[in-house]
């Protein structure tokens, strides 16, 4: 079983404006309302590559109703704790003034709440997988994912942790099997300015001796990088094609690894198939479909 947790969920709600003006009425050109959180966009990207998990982690109110729903169209099954008090964020995306965004903050996670997924991640089994990502939310323990891998780190689960700075150095020592750092999040973890696929490497090896076993770093234009726990260095420059929209494209490059994996445990095609799914989403409207992967997938053999 494979299963992700999106902490905060959120209705992405995606509006262009023409001749946007402050201060007065503005009137939408064009508007979309999708699914949207880290570990949403990693089961979205899992079906489109026909591999099926169960998206964990709270919805609250007519919003999380929605969210839940939306997923269900996408053919991603669901298990959130519902919360009684509050809703489940909308985000706002003004895609037509420089990515401005306005982002809600999501209803209040009581304690007795987060021991519940606990319990429900406590039921996983050897060889399931588990991806975490994303930021959490205010109301929670800031050492959940800590939390969270040290209560399985017995039991033979595959865990992939997409997160920033602290978030990512503290559960290293439980060894998870993926983390995703771009280079400007490694770049930060060490004070460092990390430019080239080459920078790259010898601080993710440093990542790499702290505890986990795959490093992949996300570069944008300059390619990706893979220090593989089995020794090997993987690195290729970014695929052609033309900008779109970025966003969840780093969620789409880890979904296309794990999928590479799962399909051969082979590191050169799961580091390929990150690579074209994260480029993939990156040149098209919304997250990538397998014949789009495949496409990109062309460039890299």
């Amino acid at each position: 079983m494979i299963y992700t947790v999106t902490f905060n969920p959120s209705l992405d709600y995606i509006v262009s404006v023409d001749d946007f003006k402050l201060g007065l009425t503005n009137r939408t050109s064009s508007e979309l309302m999708l699914p949207g959180g880290k570990g949403i966009n990693v089961s979205i990207v899992l079906k489109n590559l026909g591999i099926q998990s169960t998206a964990l982690g709270f919805m609250a109110g007519f919003t999380g109703k929605e969210i839940a729903r939306r997923l269900e169209e996408e053919g991603v099954a669901s298990d959130f704790i519902q919360i009684e008090e509050g809703i489940s964020r909308i985000n706002l995306k003004l895609k037509s003034i420089d990515g401005t965004e306005i982002n809600g903050s999501g209803p209040k996670i009581p304690k007795e709440k987060v021991e519940e997924l606990m319990k429900r991640l406590n039921t996983m089994k050897e060889g399931d997988v588990l991806f975490l990502a994303g930021s959490i939310p205010a109301s929670m323990p800031d050492d959940i994912y800590s939390r969270i891998m040290k209560e399985l780190k017995d039991k033979g689960i595959m865990i992939v942790v997409d997160a920033t700075r602290d978030l990512l150095m503290n559960v290293l020592e439980y060894r998870p099997f993926l983390i995703k750092p771009n280079n400007h999040e490694l770049g930060e973890i060490f004070e460092v300015t990390l430019k080239t696929r080459e920078d790259v490497i010898p601080y993710g090896r440093k990542l790499q001796e702290k505890g986990a076993r795959n490093v992949l770093i996300s570069m944008a234009g300059e390619g990706a990088v893979l220090i593989a726990e089995n020794g090997e260095v993987y690195s290729s420059p970014a695929p052609k094609g033309t900008l779109v929209n970025g966003v969840g494209a780093g969620d789409s490059m880890v979904a296309g690894f794990m999928t590479g994996w799962m399909e051969k445990q082979d590191y050169e095609h799961a580091f390929r198939m990150g690579v074209a799914t994260g480029s993939a989403s990156a040149f098209s409207e919304y997250l990538a479909t397998r014949p789009e992967v495949e496409e990109v997938y062309k460039q890299l053999v």
